[in-house]
């Protein structure tokens, strides 16, 4: 029994690891980029760090409405491609496509609109409003690029293809760098803006010709028919919506959770803003490894292996609870040295040292909320895991917020959001052990 258990699992791990580690080496790509933007921008001083700070919360709410989409037709491809239907992968890209440039161009257009009153309404100060609404504008007129690159790239992994998205995103914090460097002594913070928005857009091009042009099974045959399905355009909006409507409320929350720190000052703007950069390279791994949950679970799902599916589920959180658990430890020690590569600014390093120490105790249980949404998304079950995160969210970690930060300051956010993320991991780890979505959405397809 031992034997045969080893025999099922050992491989299982292998796959995880194998599509995982290319999807983690693309978060390390895109957490060193905003690390970069962080160090450049931190050495014009506390305002510049804050301006940004002050709409990171907007732009993550922007970007959840690309990843909504994103994930709506890319689980369809993954089901596909497991069911061996290469021409039904294609139909679902081609409508992906159309539906990606009407949502992203509408985004476009709500950013652009908000750009200027935005900085007031969340609340920063006269000094950091004109670039806080400089570098939103910019952010606004990128998202097509963004939300271009991230469906194509979801295209590719839930094809099997880790590698390409992982070397072009790599190949985009290196333009970044040089954009910047290039951009910010001249521009300052609107700088940091336009060069992540030529790289990204750069990028996004070779990323969509790599998928549409290259990819072995996905790429557009000329000659082959798409008619028109409402059904595949249904599904998307029955696996994204619940995703688009948990990424509006949740980001919704960060902009609310921005607006009760904003009257901290500048220093708790900056020390919120680089505590979260320096995080984000602890939940690399669960982002990685919940990336190649989706693509396995929904490959399984669409073969009709419902017991593989959700021993790849099991398996991906189980890896990514230990990876980032490991990763917060080393962070615990190493902060202080972090912050002192993204500011000069004593004070500010001071702070956010303090606050990201509060949290990293977290991380085990925030890698099973992050990689079991993952496994679950595959599955098609989104809804049962949106409302979780809402309420997760809205009710314990704003409730907390309000309470605490008043008390202790930026201390006090932090502390709710510790509590949060331990809450919200214990919730999706029932649901990933409770759905029934493996076996219904098996059966649809």
């Amino acid at each position: 029994m031992e034997t045969s258990r080893s025999r099922e699992i050992f491989p299982a791990v292998r796959e995880v690891w194998r599509l995982s580690l290319p999807a983690i080496l693309t978060q390390i790509t895109t957490i060193a980029m905003q690390y970069i933007d962080s160090a450049m921008v931190g050495a014009l001083g506390a305002n510049a760090s804050a301006a940004i700070g002050l709409v990171a919360s907007s732009t993550w709410l922007m970007n959840g409405g690309t990843f909504a989409v994103s994930t709506g037709f890319s689980v369809q491809v993954a089901h596909r491609i497991g069911a061996e239907d290469d021409r039904g992968a294609r139909t679902i890209v081609r409508h992906g496509l159309w539906s990606a440039l009407a949502v992203s161009g509408l985004l476009c257009l709500i950013a652009v609109l908000l750009s200027g009153p935005l900085p007031g309404f969340l609340g920063g100060g006269a000094d950091i409003r004109a670039d806080a609404s400089a570098y939103f504008l910019v952010f606004g007129c990128m998202l097509p690029f963004t939300q271009l690159n991230s469906l194509c790239a979801a295209f590719l992994q839930c094809s099997g293809d880790m590698v390409t998205p992982s070397v072009l995103n790599a190949a985009m914090c290196v333009l970044d760098v040089i954009f910047n460097a290039l951009l910010i002594p001249r521009l300052g913070v609107l700088g940091a803006g336009l060069g992540t928005a030529l790289a990204c857009a750069v990028i996004s091009l070779v990323m969509a010709w790599r998928c549409l042009a290259r990819s072995p099974r996905l790429h557009l045959r000329r000659g082959e028919k798409c008619a028109f399905s409402p059904d595949i355009l249904k599904t998307a909006l029955r696996i994204g919506v619940p995703v688009a409507v948990q990424e509006v409320a949740m980001n919704s929350a960060m902009v609310a959770a921005t607006r009760i720190i904003a009257p901290l000052g500048a220093v708790s703007i900056a020390a919120n803003s680089f505590a979260v950069t320096a995080e984000s390279l602890c939940y690399m791994p669960g982002y990685g490894i919940g990336v190649a949950a989706t693509t396995l679970v929904g490959r399984s799902i669409g073969a009709g292996e419902v017991k593989k599916a959700r021993r790849y589920g099991y398996i991906c959180t189980a890896m990514g609870s230990v990876f980032m658990g490991l990763l917060g430890l080393i962070m615990m020690a190493l902060c202080p040295l972090v912050f002192r590569l993204l500011t000069p600014v004593a004070e500010v390093r001071t702070l956010a040292t303090q606050v990201l120490r509060l949290e990293l105790w977290a991380e085990p249980l925030f890698a099973v909320s992050i990689v079991a949404a993952g496994a679950l998304r595959g599955a098609g079950d989104t809804l049962i895991p949106s409302a979780m995160n809402l309420g997760s969210i809205w009710i314990v970690r704003l409730g907390l917020a309000l309470l605490l930060v008043p008390r202790l300051g930026l201390r006090g956010m932090w502390i709710a959001m510790t509590i949060e993320l331990c809450v919200r991991g214990l919730l999706m780890l029932v649901r990933l052990v409770t759905s029934k979505s493996y076996e219904q959405y098996g059966a649809k397809d």
